[in-house]
């Protein structure tokens, strides 16, 4: 084999490689006796295919196989001999040749950069500071409380927060409308479920009366073909149903799995819950911080073809979750800049942390990824359970690896700044989910 490289650019290079073909060849030859041995042709016993034919019947197949074969293993070479690093996957392009005893070819790729991680001394990290007292313990509790929210029928008139069930019909000019039509539609009043100026129309209205009202839909409305239209709508509001929020008792307790309804253990769960979930923001926050500031000091020349594959993978991504929810992802565009500054973001912090985890030695030891898969089973009702799952097969302990490596990184980091705690409002760090 020979094989001679070129530099197309500062990450993109070229391998040209030339076999000798009596090597092919003689490849070939071998797999046709072999598969004359096992084939099955209709009108020959089993073994018994002549070699002509079954070369006529499978030879071409046999060749491309082998040549697909023999391009992997020469190129698999010829880049440990090169002391190459390939990032992503080569393109392959076969050289027509005047020589009847080679086979050529080229290969094009990229390789990884070289990564000189700049310093992070002295770089400010704020690490949030957040006190779980009761105040909060009863602020989830309110939430769990709305979470569980029934709704029982009413006499009295309907009123923000309440859900009413309804029949409507919309007009423009005296003429139905598509989608303008509803029958025993369920609307929590209030909730944002429709538009505001026909939920008011609502309020105030009794089970089993009907109203007729004008309206104008906005200018920027979804359905174009009634956006800045005004429209009557006749209701029928059929039942008016109240809130009840439960009561913090045994019965509530038991719903959050207390078995024995025990409001003081549940008061104590919930508490032990919101420290983890605060732990876990707390350190994602650092954690975002450090990221930045690795960015931020490390220039990275990042390869096209893992920033295409991070694309793809983002992109499949949001597929899946758009699937998930009922969405029909062919029809939802997913244009490449949406994903592509995430994308180099990540191939970046990836570079660079696969670059500080062999400089500085940050594997992930055995007691280091017990920790995490303890500490994550203690959400769990029988954490045992969950610990010997993860041990059963090591591939189940790779992501847990990757987290302990990713920790590693961010305690190398902090080791190096300024930390400083930050003492945080609880709703400011839990955001939205509280």
């Amino acid at each position: 084999m020979q094989a001679n490289l070129e530099n197309l650019g500062s990450l993109e290079r070229r391998l040209s490689v030339s076999l000798p073909l009596a090597q092919v060849n003689t490849e070939i030859e071998s797999r046709l006796k072999r598969l004359a041995r096992t084939v099955k042709l209709h009108g020959f016993r089993p073994g018994k295919v002549p070699l002509k034919i079954v070369e006529q019947q499978f030879g071409g197949q046999v060749r491309q196989e082998v040549l697909g074969d023999a391009v992997q293993e020469s190129f698999g070479e010829a880049v440990k001999q090169k002391q190459l690093r390939v990032a992503g996957y080569p393109r392959i392009e076969v050289k027509p040749t005047a020589d009847a005893a080679q086979f050529e070819y080229t290969a094009t790729f990229e390789v990884y950069p070289e990564i000189v991680v700049g310093s992070v001394d002295g770089a400010q990290i704020d690490r949030p500071v957040v006190e779980i007292g009761d105040s909060e313990v009863d602020k989830t509790i309110d939430i769990l409380r709305k979470q569980r929210t029934h709704f029982h029928e009413t006499r009295r008139a309907a009123a923000t927060g309440d859900q009413a069930r309804i029949d409507y019909r919309g007009s423009i000019d005296g003429t139905p409308f598509d989608g303008g039509t509803a029958e025993d539609q369920h609307v929590l009043l209030g909730g944002g479920q429709l538009l505001p100026d026909f939920e008011k129309n609502l309020v105030g209205m009794q089970g089993g009366e009907t109203k007729t009202f004008d309206m104008r839909f906005p200018d920027d409305y979804h359905g174009k073909e009634v956006a800045g239209k005004a429209v009557q709508f006749e209701v029928s509001l059929k039942e008016v149903r109240e809130p009840h929020v439960p009561a913090v008792d045994e019965a509530f307790a038991k719903s959050l799995g207390v078995a024995d309804g025990d409001v003081a253990k549940m008061r104590a769960e919930i508490k032990g819950n919101l420290e983890r979930e605060v732990k876990r923001r707390a350190t994602a926050r650092v954690k975002d911080q450090v990221m930045k500031s690795l960015l931020d000091v490390t220039t990275v020349e990042l390869p096209k073809a893992l920033v295409d594959m991070e694309v793809e993978r983002l992109t499949q991504n949001m597929r899946q979750d758009l699937e998930s929810r009922g969405m029909k992802a062919d029809q939802i565009p997913m244009p490449r800049e949406a994903f592509e500054p995430e994308a180099k973001r990540r191939v970046s912090l990836g570079l660079i942390m696969a670059e500080l985890m062999n400089q500085q030695k940050l594997e992930a030891k055995p007691d280091q990824v017990k920790a995490v898969v303890s500490e994550h089973a203690q959400s769990y009702e029988k954490p045992e359970e969950v610990m010997r799952w993860y041990y059963q097969q090591p591939e189940r302990l790779r992501e847990i690896e990757s987290v302990v490596l990713e920790d590693n990184v961010v305690q190398w980091v902090l080791s190096k700044a300024k930390v400083a705690d930050k003492p945080t409002p609880f709703d400011d760090l839990m955001g939205n989910a509280q």
